[in-house]
Order: C-alpha cells, then sequence, then structure tokens
C-alpha cells in the first residue's frame, strides 16, 4: 500500500525535447557539456585555491561563481540522464522538491555573487585606493556568507509554497527537471497571485541586482575612458567585459522565464532556455574567466609545471 501512495505522488519528467527525433544525440551533447563544465569549474576552484596569488575578493567571488555552476549542473544533468538510459522518467515528490529547492538557492545566489563581482570591480576601477579599506577579507567573507543564507531563505519559500498547490491532472511535467514555472502549470487551482509573487519576487532578485550591474559597469567605463595609461585601461576593459558576458548569459534567459507569466511561453521555450542558462553556460564561464584573465593562464601554467616536475 506504501509503494501504491508513494507512486500517486510521483512526477513524470517528459525530458529534453521528446519530440525530437535524434534525441540520443541530444542527450550525449548535454552530458558531453556537462563534463566539460564539471571540469572546467573545478579546475578554477582548484587554481585559485591553490594558488596564493589569486586569494584575492575577485578571485574569491569567482570561485564562488564556480561551485555554484559546478553544483547546479550536477543538480539537473545526472537526473535527466539516468532517466533517459534506464526509461524511467519518473522522480518523486520529495525529490522534486529537493531539485528545486537546490535550483533555486543555487540561481538566486549567482544573482548576488554577481552583483557582488561587479562591485567589487567598481571599488578596484573606481576608488582603487580605498579598495583593501572596503573589500577587506572580513567583508567578503559575509557579503558571500549573505549570499548564499538570502539564496537559501528565498529558495526555501518559493519550493516550499509550490508544492503544495492541489493537482488534480496529470502529474505530467513538460520540463527535463523541476522547475517552480513548470510546476505551477499542474495545478488545478488559480495560482495568479502566486504568479505574481514569483515576478515581484524576480524584480527583486533579477532586475534590482541587474540593474546595479549596469550602474556599476557605466562609472567604470567613465573612469576607465578618463584613464592615462594604455595597459591599465586594456586590463580593466578585458576585466569587465568578461564579467559583463557571464552576466548577459545568466540574467537574459531567466528575465524571459521568471518575470513572465508561465502561461505565455511554451514548454519548448522553458527547455530552451534552461539548457542554455543552466547547462550551457556553467560551461562557458571557465573559458571566458580564464582565457582573457593572465592571472588565471599564468596559476594554470604553474599547476601543469607542477605536474610536469612530479
Amino acid at each position: 500500500v506504501g509503494g501504491n501512495a508513494s507512486s500517486v505522488t510521483d512526477f513524470i519528467l517528459v525530458g529534453l525535447f521528446p519530440e525530437f527525433q535524434h534525441s540520443i544525440v541530444l542527450n550525449f551533447v548535454v552530458i558531453f557539456i556537462y563534463i566539460l563544465a564539471f571540469l572546467g569549474n573545478l579546475l578554477l576552484i582548484v587554481l585559485i585555491w591553490g594558488d596564493s596569488r589569486l586569494h584575492t575578493p575577485m578571485y574569491i567571488l569567482l570561485s564562488q561563481l564556480s561551485l555554484i555552476d559546478l553544483t547546479l549542473t550536477s543538480t539537473i544533468v545526472p537526473k535527466t540522464a539516468s532517466n533517459f538510459f534506464t526509461g524511467k522518467r519518473t522522480i518523486s515528490w520529495i525529490g522534486c522538491g529537493t531539485q528545486s529547492f537546490f535550483f533555486l538557492m543555487l540561481g538566486m545566489s549567482e544573482c548576488l555573487i554577481l552583483t557582488l563581482m561587479a562591485y567589487d570591480r567598481y571599488v578596484a576601477v573606481c576608488i582603487p585606493l580605498r579598495y583593501l579599506t572596503i573589500m577587506s577579507p572580513r567583508f567578503c567573507l559575509h557579503m558571500v556568507a549573505g549570499c548564499w543564507i538570502g539564496g537559501s531563505i528565498g529558495s526555501f519559500i518559493h519550493t516550499v509554497y509550490p508544492m503544495h498547490f492541489p493537482i488534480c491532472g496529470s502529474r505530467e511535467i513538460h520540463h527535463f527537471f523541476c522547475e517552480v514555472p513548470v510546476l505551477i502549470k499542474l495545478s488545478c487551482e488559480d495560482t495568479s497571485v502566486y504568479q505574481l509573487v514569483v515576478v515581484v519576487t524576480s524584480i527583486v532578485l533579477l532586475v534590482v541586482p541587474f540593474s546595479l550591474i549596469i550602474a556599476s559597469y557605466t562609472l567604470i567605463f567613465l573612469t576607465v575612458l578618463c584613464m592615462n595609461s594604455v595597459k591599465g585601461r586594456k586590463k580593466a576593459l578585458a576585466t569587465c567585459s568578461s564579467h559583463l558576458t557571464v552576466v548577459s548569459l545568466f540574467f537574459g534567459p531567466n528575465i524571459f522565464i521568471y518575470m513572465t507569466f508561465a502561461s505565455s511561453h511554451s514548454p519548448e521555450q522553458d527547455q530552451a532556455l534552461s539548457l542554455f542558462s543552466n547547462i550551457l553556460t556553467p560551461m562557458l564561464n571557465p573559458l571566458i574567466y580564464s582565457l582573457r584573465n593572465k592571472e588565471v593562464v599564468a596559476a594554470l601554467m604553474k599547476l601543469v609545471g607542477r605536474c610536469g616536475v612530479s
């Protein structure tokens, strides 16, 4: 009886683009991207924590971004791949809630980390003489802890509440993982008020941070234009352009997904944007930051040199 009772509460994940003819190729590509993202972000974390020259606020924040990306992809891809290759498409109510919680927690934390990274660059470029005073190790530790705690609290609220909406019909989720906008579509109750709450929360966690980031970089570019040193100007622009690329890749899809009502976009749009934002972007982030960053490249050469000697 217990088995039957638990199976009634299970959800069915339809997986990645179920109508796509070459789904096995698509799943292998996603797994390959996941492996690259996992190894790339892990390598970046090892480089930052293994090289004392990179123990600065900017790189500590970058290591947190890599940790988030590494964990985010691991929250989604292994379950998606397991469901596809075993043919078992179900996910338990608890499993769905857990996946949704970690996904939201990491996403919200990333919003705040990216904002903090923009503030770090603003202080470094615009008020460099006060940089060490403002971006002290203690301040960074408190800010990073605040990002994780804030993400956890927000995620807990937005996981527990929608998971208790009654589902009268099909428990089939037209997605490859459990995500709030998709879960809302299954409810037979009027969820328009809650969807409005999601939009308001998105304004706080997406639009406000994005606006602060744009304001920071506007001030940075104005300061850079006034620099006499060509070398300093190039270095500031290289670092900031890397960050702005990551910001655009993260905020663009998420603003569309969370700031519009769930009924206004199709399952295919949800899947495509989630695939881009949550799997492809975490693979690109280490490349964006490392290829244009001499300090990271130097740390990598140092690590390769050590391995060669050993």
